[in-house]
Parts: C-alpha cells; structure tokens; sequence
C-alpha cells in the first residue's frame, strides 16, 4: 500500500431531479453559514465512468507512480501496470508542473469489453461480468503483460496535488488536454 499525496474522497453521483435539488439546498445552507454569497455558486458537471479510480503523480513532466483509491487515505500500489494503459502520458507535455498529482478513472470502454468478452468464449475462457469488474480485476493483476493485453482507458478529471491552481473545473479540462492528460 501507498499513502496517497491528499485524500481521494468518494465520488457522488445524482441524476434524478430530486437528488439534485437535495444537493443544492445542502450546498446553500453550507455556503451560507460560512458567509459565502449562495447566489454566485455555479456547477459543473462530470461524466461519471464506472472503474476504477486512481491517482497519479508525475515529478518534473515524468509518470511516478499509480495507485488505487483504496480507503481515500492508502491504496494498492499500481504503478507498472497503469504504466502498460495507453491513454497515460509517461511524459507530459507543455508548460506543465514540476510536481503533479490526478486523479483518474481507469475502465474498459463498453465496445472494447464486448470485443474482448468474444475473444475470451471464442478462446474457452469465461467471459468477465461488466467492464467495471473487468477493469479493476485488470489494474490489479501481478503480471504487468496480462493488464497491457487487455483494452484499459482512462480519463483524468482532478487534481490532487501540485504547483499550479486551477479557479474552477473547466479551466482543469482546459489544461489537461495540453499536457496529454
């Protein structure tokens, strides 16, 4: 197990209507008792992929370590095999920070795991039970071969740690894509 740089709090996720109104009036009496003016909240809103969250660092533009979110304090150390995921950068690219830790969403895109599933029935195995199982089940193999064979993905959504601040989400998913996040 790894200690991660900064908690990784559990995620919500809300789509009906009344969850949605609940988690507004929590947010205006909060922001009200700390002497915030409710009326200048603004939302942004995420997609929500079924995996496996990680977090990654990278020091001086270069991939670190990985490790699972685990109890959001300590996870499972991950690193070679979110290393064999092509959608993560070894290197970053730009003007990026010298110390920085995302977090990210590692899971099988649903037509890849179908692809997959095929070739496993076709190939006497079993097929897995739902992309999400499949991708965790993956990211926590002992043999880096076995994760890079199969079709992972991620997508970076936060920032944990480093040397730069971001005013609001968007300006996060502004800046990822120039890194290679």
């Amino acid at each position: 197990t790894v200690t991660h740089v900064a908690q990784m709090q559990s995620i919500d996720q809300g789509g009906e209507a009344e969850e949605v109104k609940e988690f507004d009036n929590r947010l205006l009496r909060a922001l009200e008792t700390e002497g915030f003016d409710p009326a200048r909240r603004s939302y942004f809103c995420e997609p929500k992929f079924d995996g496996l969250s990680v977090e990654i660092i990278y020091e001086n533009g270069v991939y670190e370590r990985a490790a699972t979110r685990g109890d959001g304090e300590t996870g499972e150390d991950v690193t070679e095999n979110v290393r064999t995921i092509p959608s993560v950068p070894q290197r970053l690219r730009g003007d990026h920070p010298e110390h920085l830790a995302v977090r990210g969403e590692v899971y099988m895109p649903r037509s890849a795991f179908q692809e997959y599933n095929r070739e496993r029935i076709q190939g006497g195995e079993d097929p897995f039970a739902n992309p999400r199982n499949a991708a965790a089940g993956t990211l926590r193999q002992l043999d880096p071969g076995v994760t890079a064979e199969r079709p992972l993905s991620i997508f970076f959504f936060g920032v944990l740690d480093g040397s730069v601040d971001f005013e609001t989400n968007a300006d996060i998913y502004e800046r990822f894509p120039e890194w290679g996040l």
